[in-house]
């Protein structure tokens, strides 16, 4: 007699002695019982001998190297369309519909990173050109997806992203706010680009920008109030804080896309604040409707962008400088020594004199051996912090 298939070809008086030895089971235990435990061990030793990173979702997760991925990008013959969208939408079984935009958009060959909740969708991706209309019908077919706006990138050299990640969130933005609180469907006033520029020019408004402090550093709307914060969670109660006393005043909100601006205004709203407004499609779709229209541009710099080009120019001004020499720039890059990852502004000039490095303890890491930098990693703790985006004053690191 065999003991399963032919996976592990041991008969029951070997699984028995085993057992004996291994568990210090003794003889005399329920039979029953030992082959129950001998199953279950047996089931963990094929799991651990055919450990596969993405075995909980089987061709529905990206399963290559940064490298490999690289190769694969550099040696594609066409084109891709870097798109955002979100859209606020009951999705009752969030991880089915995740499960099925990945098998979809993957056989699309789309790329990017995509935030599925109950409350709804948050995406940023690209898509080949010769995929797009079947993208767009693929859309279609989603009731929560049917006729859901679209930004087109403003600069884009389809190099956006490298994989195809697509995560189930509590939320599609982190906000920190209880929803059930105040009524997150009482949002602001969508304005056009034209309204937007006649209401900057002609009401004395208050204009907000509702990003972080190191994407409105290299852009933003002159004149707006431009919050000290590292995430949205934070600028919130600031935002709210830095407002008080002028409730009656016109308030005119804008982010990248306009997703944050959504729960913002609401969140306004709820304080009090009675003519509240906000960008429709935000900077992005801003700078589409300009040319389209030929409208004044109203925004100095740089839109900052969460993919691999950290930014898209919307106006030739220069309005930031490089952390390290402070000549006039406005190009983000990461540290690179990787486990620094630091994300910072540096000019041509001294990434060429640094190496493209934060500070010269990274510049002395990048130029050890992989088993240096592994010994040199040892008792230390994780110090990326490209998703704190803190501030770090690297105008003295290399004249210390």
């Amino acid at each position: 007699m065999t003991f399963f298939n032919n996976t592990v070809n041991l008969r029951i008086n070997d699984a028995l002695k085993y057992l004996i030895t291994k568990f210090y089971i003794s003889p005399v235990t329920d039979l029953c019982h030992i082959l129950w435990k001998y199953f279950l061990y047996l089931c963990a030793m094929q799991n651990i001998e055919n450990m596969d990173p993405n075995q909980q979702k089987k061709g529905l997760a990206n399963k290559y190297g940064k490298e490999e991925l690289q190769k694969r990008l550099d040696a594609e013959t066409f084109k891709r369309r870097t798109v955002s969208l979100y859209r606020y939408v009951i999705i009752e079984d969030p991880q089915a519909f995740r499960d099925k935009l990945y098998e979809q958009w993957d056989a699309l060959g789309c790329l990017g990173r995509i935030y599925v909740a109950r409350e709804g969708i948050n995406a940023q991706m690209n898509v080949p050109e010769p995929k797009w209309e079947a993208f767009i019908e693929n859309l279609n077919t989603h009731k929560e997806l049917q006729n859901i706006p679209l930004k087109i990138a403003v600069e884009d050299d389809g190099r956006s992203f490298l994989k195809l990640t697509i995560k189930v969130r509590n939320k599609i933005v982190a906000d920190g706010l209880d929803d059930g609180s105040f009524d997150v469907t009482n949002v602001g006033t969508h304005l056009t680009a034209k309204e937007w520029n006649e209401a900057i020019e002609n009401d004395e408004p208050i204009v907000v920008d509702m990003r972080n402090h190191y994407e409105s550093e290299i852009g933003h709307f002159k004149g707006a109030i431009t919050p000290d914060a590292e995430t949205f969670r934070d600028e919130l109660p600031e935002v709210l804080e830095k407002l008080k006393g002028k409730e009656d005043k016109k308030v005119l909100l804008y982010c990248t896309g306009g997703i944050r601006c959504e729960k913002a205004s609401a969140y306004l709203k709820h304080h009090g604040f009675n003519d509240v407004n906000q960008l429709h499609g935000g900077i992005i779709d801003y700078a589409r409707q300009i040319e389209s229209e030929d409208l004044d541009n109203l925004f100095k710099g740089k839109n900052f962008v969460f993919d691999d080009r950290l930014g898209e120019r919307i106006s030739n001004e220069v309005i930031s400088s490089c952390h390290q020499c402070g000549e006039p720039c406005d190009v983000h890059v990461n540290c690179a020594n990787k486990d620094c990852n630091l994300l910072f502004i540096q000019c041509e000039n001294c990434a060429k004199e640094h190496e493209g490095c934060c500070s010269p303890e990274c510049i002395s890491v990048i130029h050890m051996s992989e088993e240096e930098q592994k010994e040199y990693r040892k008792g230390k703790k994780n110090q990326k912090i490209f998703h704190s985006h803190k501030r770090v004053d690297l105008s003295k690191r290399f004249k210390e």
